[in-house]
């Protein structure tokens, strides 16, 4: 899957699963999400063996675009945490990527020497939480910045209010706190994707997913955040069908530039 596929499908689901359960088998949230009309999802570094759940997922599903998350793209810390978890070491940039990462992404910023190996052959979406982070990590090369803790940050508000500080011309992405509840506000202030774990089904349907190893109805629980996202986003970008639109139109129609 080349970046632009990627980029595609990112914009066409408008919702990045963080996969952070370890007690789901990956794959079969995999199919839940393709089943709720979603072709993407996060594999968070912070659960264990994430290398193997990413070349398990490209395996079995070739054209299920995975990212891999919580990335430390910074050498001297990466090595500081592996030395106290050699058991389950936490991978680099390069070693996700090659274990077949589709996107790469970060609660932080990722290194001048990341993009200069990796600009314009996968989306890389690095956390940010200021306008400066934002725009250094955008001029690098950055195709989606992370907005995180999204929550913690100031929420929508706080996007509405630094978007037109970037002019409308980066897409953000905001995740950490993302809930039924608040993401039409994210799609009215105008971001065009967002981000969210499990934390999004309520607690009684999740215990249920999870202890009966329930797909069916994690599809049901997923396919009501894809319409809601699908509801949200056609009221503020009416002329914009994001099933059909490829990111160069959906770009031209938001304004949104994503730095291809």
């Amino acid at each position: 899957m080349d970046i632009r596929q990627t980029l595609g499908t990112l914009l066409r689901d408008g919702f990045i699963l963080v996969f952070n359960q370890d007690k789901l088998d990956v794959v079969k949230t995999a199919r839940a999400l393709i089943k709720a009309g979603i072709g993407n999802m996060e594999v968070t570094c912070r659960i264990r063996r994430p290398l193997e759940k990413i070349k398990r997922l490209k395996s079995e599903l070739p054209d299920f675009a995975v990212g891999a998350a919580s990335l430390i793209d910074f050498p001297e810390v990466l090595a500081l945490y592996n030395r106290s978890h050699g058991d389950d070491p936490l991978p680099s940039v390069e070693e996700v990527v090659a274990s077949g990462a589709d996107y790469v992404v970060s609660a932080a910023n990722f290194r001048p020497e990341t993009f200069r190996r990796y600009r314009g052959t996968l989306p890389i979406i690095p956390g940010c939480a200021t306008v400066t982070e934002i725009l250094a990590q955008f001029s690098l090369g950055a195709n989606f910045c992370k907005v995180f803790p999204a929550k913690e940050v100031g929420g929508p508000a706080y996007v509405a209010a630094i978007d037109p500080a970037i002019h409308k011309t980066i897409s953000l992405v905001p995740t950490g706190g993302t809930t039924g509840a608040n993401i039409p506000d994210y799609f009215a202030a105008g971001v065009l994707v967002v981000g969210g774990s499990f934390s999004q089904i309520d607690k009684q349907s999740m215990a249920q997913i999870v202890g009966g190893q329930d797909y069916d109805l994690l599809a049901s629980e997923l396919r009501k955040i894809k319409d809601l996202i699908d509801a949200a986003r056609a009221r503020q970008w009416p002329g914009i069908d994001f099933k059909t639109a490829s990111f160069d139109q959906i770009g031209r129609a938001t304004g949104r530039n994503f730095n291809i």
